[in-house]
């Protein structure tokens, strides 16, 4: 019998390499890996000396991979993801606990209402919601799926779940006074405006879209949309929000959508997960579940 001699390299120092390039931070590794962070350093070292390669540009406390450094990284990420399936199917215990990184708006307003459908669905399942204000960076992130921006990234199946719209919404407790609010009375409501930061003012692009002045003397700035709709519901104006948002505070009479031009925004809401990891059990009962919702 043939006798096949692997020379391999030290498999521990492999493994803190692989996460440290991964979370991009030697502290973050350490703390994932349960070691101190100058074992952290100490591996990457035994790890950089072996190959005889420096592995990381450390520029303070930056630190950035090598193109040697990251090589390395993009295969051990395969291969240590390979080991991973290979593990729950061996044992034959597929992964039955997600964590799902969605933005706190999409969760508060749409996803979790709907949640308790899931779990009576697949009892098994447990899902972990992390918050994100923005897109997350999908190769240091450590969520299981995502509820995010289009981001097409190689290496992640994405699916379109809403199209962002926005509407005019505001209490109904407004439209005694006003019999109905349109764009006769406009100028003569408050405006609950949301600074989206680096997008600008939600009503600023609404106004610009329409080509119709905002000569709104009360205008009343959030810096979140879900502040603005609560707002909104408390009779303190006239709020843009997403429509499939806001449906179920129309549906139960805590918003009514206003006889105003809606705005789209461009902004497509996906659900990512890695390619590999579609056929998961537990991924494929939550993408299928928010197909039948979406």
């Amino acid at each position: 019998m043939l006798k096949i001699m692997r020379k391999l390299p030290p498999l521990r120092a492999l493994q803190v390499f692989e996460t440290a390039a991964r979370q991009q931070h030697f502290s973050k590794a350490a703390t994932e890996l349960c070691i101190t962070q100058s074992a952290v350093s100490h591996q990457v070292r035994v790890l950089e000396e072996y190959f005889g390669e420096q592995l990381f540009d450390r520029q303070g406390r930056k630190l950035q991979l090598t193109p040697k450094g990251q090589s390395l990284f993009i295969e051990l990420e395969r291969i240590f993801n390979e080991l991973s399936d290979l593990n729950l199917k061996i044992r034959d215990t597929p992964n039955q606990q997600l964590c799902l990184a969605v933005y706190s708006s999409f969760a508060v307003k749409w996803l979790i209402p709907r949640l308790a459908d899931f779990r009576r669905q697949y009892p098994s399942v447990k899902i972990r919601l992390e918050m994100i204000t923005q897109d997350p960076d999908l190769s240091t992130s450590t969520a299981d799926i995502f509820i995010a921006g289009k981001l097409n990234q190689r290496g992640y199946w994405q699916q379109l779940l809403h199209k962002e719209r926005l509407i005019p919404v505001c209490s109904p407790n407004l439209y005694p006074k006003w019999r109905e609010i349109n764009l006769g009375n406009f100028q003569q409501q408050a405006l609950l405006i949301v600074d989206e930061g680096p997008l600008g003012l939600d009503w600023h692009k609404w106004s610009s879209a329409h080509k119709i002045p905002l000569n709104n003397e009360q205008q009343h700035l959030f810096s979140h949309i879900v502040m603005a709709i609560e707002a909104a519901i408390a009779g303190q104006g006239i709020a843009l929000a997403p429509d499939f948002m806001v449906a179920g505070d129309i549906s139960t009479g805590r918003l009514v959508a206003v006889n105003l031009p809606d705005v789209h925004t461009g902004f497509e809401f996906c659900f990512l997960c890695k390619q590999r990891r579609l056929n998961e059990p537990a991924i494929a009962a939550f993408s299928s579940w928010l197909k039948s919702q979406a």
